[in-house]
């Protein structure tokens, strides 16, 4: 995608290559050479068939995983040469996850989960509760915010995992396959969610998906096929009645 306005990438990947059994007879490249560029205030989808290569993909832009080969820089910080205590940071504070499986803690309430990121963090006790309810508040859960998650349903799980990613305001919100456990009604709600947070908040979001339709609703769609980009073209305008 191009940059207009000389802003620097917030996502700077070049010929990104991922290989598995490295040496061995088994040796397995998923990624073939990935180029991607993700703008401050963008909304992009990275859309692909199961086995395109997607997720090995995510794991890199989230810092769960490294390259094998290729350069990765996040803010301007090459996570190539990162220690794992310095990626441990990075993923906390400049990457918010949300997951199709919520990841959230069970016997813990959902503003104590909203809390975690920030506790990590070191921020002070009144100041992360404090934080966290104004978060389950944005996304419609304030007064769910004593529940566990199992006295919550699939959305409102979503929901709080979506304050829980936003806790240490971070450069960019990683959502993989965010709807892909809830209904179309609950689906809705949560892109919803996303575009107002992206419009709203200039908030840069990346989501992984296989979901076509879903995909087509950003402004931006990166597609993967192979450990291939094949396509990066501009989606259909989101009016809010999608």
């Amino acid at each position: 995608m191009k940059n207009v306005n000389n802003i620097e990438p917030l996502i700077d990947m070049s010929k990104i290559v991922k290989k598995y059994y490295i040496g061995q007879p088994n040796e397995l490249e998923i990624l073939h050479g990935i180029d991607l560029k993700v703008y401050p205030g963008e909304f992009v989808a990275i859309v692909g068939e199961s086995g395109s290569g997607k997720s090995t993909l995510m794991n890199i832009i989230g810092a769960l995983d490294k390259a094998t080969e290729g350069e990765y820089f996040l803010e301007g910080v090459d996570l190539k040469k990162c220690p794992d205590e310095e990626m441990s940071k990075i993923r906390n504070e400049k990457i918010g996850f949300v997951f199709q499986n919520f990841n959230l803690i069970g016997r813990t309430s959902a503003i104590k989960n909203v809390e975690l990121p920030m506790f990590y963090a070191g921020m002070p006790p009144k100041k992360r509760t404090e934080r966290a309810g104004k978060l389950l508040d944005m996304v419609g859960m304030k007064e769910r915010g004593n529940h566990q998650p199992n006295e919550l349903s699939g959305g409102q799980k979503q929901r709080v995992a979506i304050a829980r990613s936003l806790a240490n305001n971070p450069a960019i919100i990683l959502a993989d396959e965010p709807t892909g456990a809830l209904d179309s009604e609950t689906s809705r709600t949560v892109m919803d969610i996303f575009h107002e947070l992206n419009r709203k908040q200039g908030k840069t979001i990346v989501l992984i998906t296989h979901s076509k339709e879903l995909a087509e609703e950003c402004p931006r769609v990166v597609t993967i096929k192979d450990g291939h980009v094949i396509g990066d073209r501009e989606g259909r305008a989101y009016n809010g009645d999608n």
